[in-house]
């Protein structure tokens, strides 16, 4: 087999691009520019606004309220996943980690995390299920349910920013329309 050297790999290239239109250095210049110049509206504009489709939309103001949170939670040294994990056992004490997983919408191994850092701070406490020894059951401490105080009352200041202009029948129409929306989408319903 024969091998080709780097002067005849060269030439051969030479001759497929020989015939070939080159593009003028000022048309190149004005595409470069062109791209440079497509800058996305903020968020409330064009397609991120009225005009943007509505799961992306969600995923928008879910994005913009999650950054809120986690700045307003952060002096506490809690997070946004940690303020819904203690939220949920607040209104469903004694959830396993699996269940807890499901309603704070958030995976096993993220849990696991977040279980074991609350624990440490004496946020929660284990318990085995009454029945089914090998599944742990989580409940609030006394230390836990102070900090979802903290928590509670910074995440209300963002519950009011979010509801803000929204009269009572609207904001109680948002609402229902985001659970039946979860409803319908998640195939629990």
């Amino acid at each position: 087999m024969r091998r080709k050297t780097i002067e005849q790999t060269k030439s051969a290239s030479r001759r497929r691009t020989r015939g070939r239109r080159k593009t003028p250095k000022s048309h190149s210049a004005k595409k470069t520019a062109a791209i440079h110049a497509a800058v996305p509206p903020p968020p409330g504009r064009g397609k991120r606004g009225e005009d943007g489709y509505l799961a992306y939309l969600l995923r928008q103001a879910q994005a913009a309220t999650r950054l809120t949170l986690e700045r307003a939670l952060d002096e506490l040294g809690a997070t946004p996943p940690q303020f819904v994990v203690l939220t949920m056992l607040k209104a469903y004490p004694g959830l396993s980690g699996a269940d807890l997983a499901r309603v704070a919408l958030l995976t096993p191994q993220t849990v696991g995390v977040i279980i074991r850092n609350l624990e440490r701070d004496g946020a929660i406490r284990k318990t085995p299920h009454p029945v089914h020894g090998r599944v742990l059951q989580w409940r609030l401490t006394r230390r836990g349910k102070a900090l979802l105080d903290k928590c509670r009352r910074r995440a209300m200041a963002v519950e009011r920013r979010l509801g803000a202009g929204l009269n009572a029948r609207t904001a109680i129409a948002v609402r229902r329309w985001l659970a039946g929306v979860a409803e319908d989408l998640s195939g629990e319903g």
